[in-house]
């Protein structure tokens, strides 16, 4: 056999040899790849990139990382303690309620000739510890603000609307709702003709209790003013009956 045949004979098998070892690959990146698959692997990342995982994870972290931390209670001291409590004065405080029903009142404008809304509340009768006497107090709902305060007197009366079953109106001497006496004409409506019935009947009472009150006061005063005109002569009199001296 020559030479030639021999040459031809190993050729084949060193084809058969692989051209470039696996460290050939490992310098393009080729082992190292195929070691962080088979890291990868190991650790169970099966679903989605084993690289946006890992972000999530750091981006979660970091988040906890900006959260700030929750502050312990803080508790400050007043400068100064209020120690005494404030009480409000309504001028109330010397009487007892004996009648309280809600209504609406309106005022009569004598120029105008029309009735005005006043105000809707509460309507008390507050009769006094000491004297006695009972008066008629409506307070506005929310603001407080008084819309009547008055005496029930002798001399007033009280009449029905001839517009509704469940309203009375009357005319009062000396209002100081305002502040000032003030002359003024009022009427209520309440909430059905059976409320009506029952506020009109509370106020006749508290006019007849004021009745014997009033009167006994007026008497009183007639009894001091005839007494005072009777000791104005006499103190005439003895000024005249005075001697005059001269030096």
């Amino acid at each position: 056999m020559s030479s030639t045949e021999n040459t031809e004979s190993k050729a084949p098998e060193a084809e058969s040899k692989p051209l470039a070892s696996s460290s050939v690959f490992s310098m393009f990146g080729g082992g190292a790849k195929k070691e962080k698959k088979d890291e990868d692997e190991d650790r169970g990342d099966v679903s989605g990139s084993a690289k946006a995982q890992r972000e999530a994870a750091a981006a979660a972290k970091g988040d906890d990382e900006d959260q700030v931390p929750e502050s312990e209670d803080v508790n400050f001291e007043p400068v100064h303690k209020l120690t005494e409590k404030v009480e409000t004065v309504t001028h109330e405080e010397s009487e007892e309620q004996v009648f309280n029903m809600r209504c609406k009142m309106f005022r009569f404008f004598q120029e105008t000739r029309e009735w005005k809304e006043r105000g809707t509340g509460p309507l008390r009768l507050l009769k006094h510890k000491e004297n006695g006497k009972t008066r008629l107090v409506m307070r506005r709902d929310k603001t407080l603000k008084v819309c009547a305060n008055h005496y029930i007197t002798p001399d007033m009366k009280i009449a029905p609307m001839s517009t509704s079953d469940r309203a009375w109106l009357w005319s009062v001497a000396a209002d100081v709702s305002e502040g000032e006496p003030e002359a003024i004409t009022v009427s209520v409506r309440l909430a059905n003709a059976e409320n009506a019935t029952l506020f009109k009947e509370a106020w006749l009472k508290a006019q007849k209790e004021n009745e014997v009150l009033f009167g006994k006061d007026d008497k009183e005063e007639a009894e001091t003013e005839a007494a005072k005109t009777e000791e104005e002569p006499k103190a005439e009199e003895e000024k005249k009956e005075e001697p005059i001296t001269t030096s």
